[in-house]
């Protein structure tokens, strides 16, 4: 006999976390969590030492490993996708940035038919209640200070950082105070999930500290294989664990799998676009062609430059001195081991097409990819560089009915005219920020894509070549209104429109990706969630200004 719980979460992530905590805070519901990776063991150096971040993607101990089909505007690439398989989910892996976004992103989601409770005011009263920014004064109103998610402020002491942003100045933009702030757009320090020299997951900050109630249950190594129906009411789930397949009934079915995972589980059970899941012998429950659509996702490039002045971190990759920065670390929680090293950027606009920021930067004191491989340099250093909201839109299908196979994805990236037109724009950008005179005692030259490459098309072609995922896979089952024929949600409840008892609360529910890392608007959108899934009032919406271009004066939420 199956055992019975009011909600059952479907995934111990970043969004499943938040849900873990929020669900049960009341002691009466019955909360299982389910989560198909394992735990994430405080002793576990990978997991929990802020610079060891390259080290887990591409591991099966810790990644799902997903890639694309072959990229048809990218020569036909695979785009490897590092996803977290373990409890807090990404937020586990991942850089520890922390960007809410640009407030205009949210206005650009409430605009949309049915979506008006989910503009900048509804969703700031949720940010605020997720965070603690310790950085932020107590009097800022747009801050959040005593949420379960401690956020440190990167220092940014390097010379490097400091050089950055004043060429960033001097490039003609400006810095700014707090870019989850009054103004994001401008260069400054960037807010960190790090906490007193360790990560701070969500499964850290949700979950961890109430384990121990006796109405929560987290159960790891949990492979959720399908959705249970009757009729269109969902009555459970089946689960593979320690090899034996295993029902439990469920009051609610709450999938916070993310965008690869949630889509991928509807239509394994009968959810998505009903021709598509017949091909594959699964007979439709219902007919929901947005189930996989309107994938969207974040590509990035790598600038990197050789610097000739000894103040880089490039020396700490030295495999000889990694032990001994590790024990520094295991110590005192100190040291170069300490931080992500993402402590500051910066937004711009490309173009005045836009009326906020459409790139990002990353700047890093240290020349190294993603997975690791560092450039062949003594010392360097690199930006991080893309458009933010691309009008490129992907899809994502299951192949067949085994739930172990990975889906199809194509995300289309550098699909369309503006996508394309907006990567030219980001790199020149770029060049003409590292060639201000701030940078100039620092810039020891370009290595990569290097000064060969000049011409648009040449820069497309380095693009294509070398461009990989920045991990924001969102949208493949968007909130909207059920007469939005590609709407999978209901924005005022976070059902599945035509289903009984099925709810999404993670990434695959946004109508359309954040100009910045998504951890923070995930966990933004499953603290709304909890509130909507339990009948709650939401928070009042909070009206507050916000810095917009052509509104307000150029150096408003600056510093100098």
């Amino acid at each position: 006999m199956s055992e019975r719980y009011d909600y059952v979460i479907v995934g111990g992530g970043s969004a499943g976390s938040v849900l873990g905590n929020r669900l049960s805070e009341d002691g009466k519901k019955s909360v299982l969590v389910l989560e198909a990776g394992r735990s994430d063991y405080n002793w576990d150096l990978l997991i929990q030492m802020p610079a060891a971040l390259p080290f887990p993607a591409g591991k099966s101990l810790y990644d799902w490993k997903y890639e694309s089909e072959p990229e048809p505007h990218m020569n036909g690439r695979r785009i490897k996708h590092a996803r977290g398989k373990v409890l807090g989910g990404s937020s586990s892996i991942n850089g520890m940035i922390y960007q809410r976004g640009n407030p205009k992103d949210y206005e650009r989601w409430g605009a949309d038919e049915g979506m008006d409770t989910w503009n900048f005011a509804h969703v700031l009263p949720y940010f605020k209640r997720l965070e603690n920014a310790l950085a932020s004064p107590k009097d800022d109103e747009m801050r959040g200070h005593d949420g379960p998610i401690k956020l440190e402020r990167g220092p940014a002491t390097n010379p490097l950082f400091q050089a950055f942003f004043n060429a960033g100045v001097e490039a003609g933009y400006n810095k700014t105070a707090d870019v989850n702030g009054f103004r994001q757009e401008g260069f400054g320090p960037f807010d960190k999930h790090v906490y007193k020299g360790q990560r701070m997951s969500a499964s850290r900050a949700y979950l961890h500290p109430v384990m121990d109630r006796e109405n929560l249950t987290v159960m790891t190594r949990a492979f959720v294989q399908s959705i249970d129906f009757e009729g269109k009411r969902a009555k459970g789930l089946t689960y593979k664990r320690n090899g034996k397949i295993h029902q439990v009934e469920a009051g609610e079915v709450v999938l916070a799998g993310g965008a690869i995972n949630t889509p991928q589980l509807l239509q394994l059970s009968g959810v998505g676009n009903a021709e598509h899941l017949r091909s594959l012998g699964i007979k439709p429950v219902i007919d929901l062609p947005g189930v996989g659509e309107n994938l969207q996702d974040h590509l990035e490039v790598y600038v990197q430059h050789t610097c000739p002045e000894p103040v880089s971190e490039q020396p700490n990759l030295n495999k000889l001195k990694m032990p001994f920065i590790g024990l520094q670390w295991m110590l005192g929680r100190k040291g170069p081991a300490a931080t992500n090293h993402f402590e500051g950027g910066g937004f711009v606009r490309s173009n005045d097409l836009v009326d906020y920021p459409n790139l990002m930067f990353h700047f890093l004191p240290v020349a190294v990819r993603y997975d690791g491989e560092k450039a062949k340099t003594k010392h360097g250093f690199q930006v991080h560089i893309g458009p933010m909201y691309s009008d490129a839109r992907g899809s994502l299908k299951i192949r067949s009915k085994d739930p172990k196979e990975h889906p199809s994805m194509v995300y289309n990236y550098l699909s369309t005219d503006q996508d394309r037109r907006e990567w030219v724009e980001a790199i020149r950008i770029t060049r003409h920020i590292m060639s201000q005179p701030a940078m100039k005692k620092y810039n020891g030259g370009e290595i990569s894509p290097g000064p060969s490459v000049q011409t648009e098309e040449e820069i497309l072609d380095w693009v294509r070549e070398d461009a990989e995922t920045a991990l924001h896979p969102s949208c493949t089952a968007k909130m909207g209104p059920e007469s939005d024929p590609m709407a999978v949600v209901d924005p005022e409840s976070m059902r599945v429109h035509g289903l009984e008892n099925v709810r999404v609360a993670d990434a695959s529910a946004m109508p359309y990706v954040t100009n910045g890392n998504i951890h923070a608007p995930v966990l933004m959108l499953a603290e709304k969630a909890a509130d909507l899934i339990q009948g709650k009032k939401p928070l009042d919406p909070i009206e507050m200004d916000y810095y917009q271009h052509g509104v307000h004066p150029a150096d408003a939420g600056t510093v100098k």
